[in-house]
């Protein structure tokens, strides 16, 4: 089983990767975890619809390049399926049974690139805020692990 965490934009603060670190030391156990981090693109201030579309382009052409055929993708997307810590859980049992890798993949400060969406097999979302993409990166990584641990029927999930 593999799990990774595709990114776009790189994580600065030390307090978010010491959290994602841990939470990647504790979801080991369940299989190989890789956090794959993109260059993002600058975003103009007052871009225009079409540099918007045109960043959105190039930051989904360096996910795609990441993703195999046999890959199940999830991508966070504000518009996403708004799921529980257990439907999360019962969706990674599912997708478990389809591929032996599951992607994630979080968008840049844009979003996801229209043919990365049509890709990904599941859009989730963990709400309706609006989260900075390093936060969310924690957020979803403790979430992996909780979906985890609610498999295995642990207390960590009260």
């Amino acid at each position: 089983m593999r799990i990774k965490i595709i990114s776009v934009g790189k994580l600065k603060e030390k307090y978010l990767t010491a959290g994602i670190a841990e939470y990647v030391k504790r979801l080991s156990r369940f299989g190989q975890v890789e956090i794959v981090e993109l260059a993002d693109e600058k975003t103009p201030d007052k871009a225009s619809e079409k540099e918007n579309a045109q960043i959105l382009s190039k930051e989904g052409d360096r996910i795609l390049a990441k993703l195999t055929d046999r890959d199940f993708v999830f991508s966070m997307a504000i518009e996403g399926k708004l799921i529980s810590s257990e439907e999360l859980s019962t969706s990674l049992e599912q997708a478990m049974q389809q591929a032996s890798t599951l992607v994630f993949i979080i968008g840049g400060s844009l979003g996801l690139d229209p043919r990365v969406k049509k890709r990904a097999n599941a859009l989730i979302s963990f709400g309706r805020i609006t989260l900075p993409h390093q936060l969310m990166r924690l957020v979803l990584t403790e979430q992996i692990y909780r979906a985890f641990m609610i498999r295995e029927g642990s207390p960590y999930h009260k």
